[in-house]
């Protein structure tokens, strides 16, 4: 397994929609168990394979104690909404309120083929639209409606998110080793 550098706002692969899975095997299983790694690494709610430079429709999570996958999700939301805010390693130190439903169900494949659902409330929820999110081309930043969405974008163009990378890279690099490339952009969590 091996931590993998994390692409930061202004990469391209961010807002591209995602390729489902097509072939499942010792590959996927691969890229599942790195993201898997990597999103611990760094404390993540949410891993999307995007967020890693990768056009599959493949994301990881970890909520409530509980690791897991889901391929080519299908994301299903209730009416009731809930406020809490969210941060994004590919939008390093930034966090602001993102509307979101407070039931969510996503189903889909695990890295075997085999169908999975995975269903939530509060923070299950928000990870399994806000990584589906992802795969679609879209960051949280986008649900931000308002001062919420001026206030976000007016600290984006203030942070200089090349700094940002080239610092968290950084960073990283002194806990993970040399495995962990300079050139990487590596997000921080919220």
């Amino acid at each position: 397994m091996a931590i993998l550098g994390i692409r930061i706002i202004g990469d391209p692969v961010l807002r591209t929609r995602s390729e489902p899975v097509t072939e499942f095997g010792p590959e996927l299983a691969k890229l599942v168990a790195d993201m898997e790694e990597t999103m611990l690494d760094v404390d993540g709610a949410g891993l999307a394979a995007p967020q890693v430079g990768v056009n599959l429709r493949v994301f990881t999570f970890y909520v409530d104690g509980k690791v897991g996958h889901v391929v080519n999700p299908v994301l299903e939301t209730g009416d009731e909404p809930q406020e809490g805010s969210e941060g994004c390693l590919s939008v390093p130190g930034l966090g602001f309120p993102t509307p979101r439903s407070k039931w969510a169900r996503v189903s889909g494949q695990d890295k075997d083929g085999n169908p999975v659902v995975i269903e939530g409330e509060g923070l299950l929820a928000r990870a399994l639209q806000h990584e589906t999110d992802h795969l679609d081309g879209t960051l949280y930043i986008n649900r931000l409606v308002g001062d919420e969405r001026a206030a976000a974008m007016k600290a984006i163009r203030n942070a200089k998110y090349g700094q940002v990378a080239e610092r968290t890279t950084s960073e990283r690099a002194r806990t993970v080793g040399s495995s962990f490339g300079t050139g990487s952009s590596f997000g921080g969590t919220a």
